[in-house]
């Protein structure tokens, strides 16, 4: 029993460092409350604005009134976070590379809506703004309050009051 105890006690003491290890993209990192490293963060980061992009230009041509709206407001702010985070790399401040394609997880959501139409489109497209939403606003949130790089810190921290409020409208679409 007391052996048991200690080797649970060390995995409690070693899963923050092991978590650093992890990439981003497996949760591990969000469950422990770890910030992401800063080459996780620009990667998470630029995929998630390059589908939300690309899901709300789908959304755009297939959607309903209310959600067309959303969309249109997702593709300009989400764009402009873009170029934002594209400047302070370029700028020299976050030493990153930013991803110029989605991985294959946000690819195949992509490929998923194309094949949809009408209700189940919209459907899909709402539970995906409110899932991708939460990601971003916990990505962002753990970033800003831990991440290593002070540039991509205050600019997250900056930027986390928008992603709250495309939750909040993601979440309401879905009433």
């Amino acid at each position: 029993m007391r052996s048991v105890s200690l080797a649970a006690l060390a995995f409690l003491i070693a899963a923050p460092a092991f978590a650093e290890t992890v990439p981003e993209k497996t949760g591990v990192n969000s469950l422990l409350g770890v910030a992401p490293t800063t080459q996780d963060f620009v990667t998470q980061a630029a995929i998630s604005d390059m589908f939300e992009i690309q899901s709300s230009k789908l959304a755009e041509e297939r959607a309903d009134d209310a959600t067309k709206a959303f969309a249109k407001q997702m593709i300009t702010d989400h764009e402009k976070v873009s170029t934002e985070l594209k400047g302070l790399v370029k700028d020299g401040k976050i030493k990153a590379d930013i991803p110029t394609e989605m991985d294959s997880a946000h690819a195949s959501k992509i490929a998923k809506l194309k094949g949809l139409k009408g209700e189940d489109f919209t459907k899909q497209y709402h539970s995906d703004q409110e899932t991708g939403h939460k990601n971003a606003v916990d990505l962002f949130k753990r970033y800003a309050e831990g991440g290593e790089n002070a540039d991509l810190k205050a600019w997250a921290a900056k930027t986390k009051p928008a992603l709250d409020g495309h939750l909040k409208m993601a979440d309401e679409l879905n009433k």
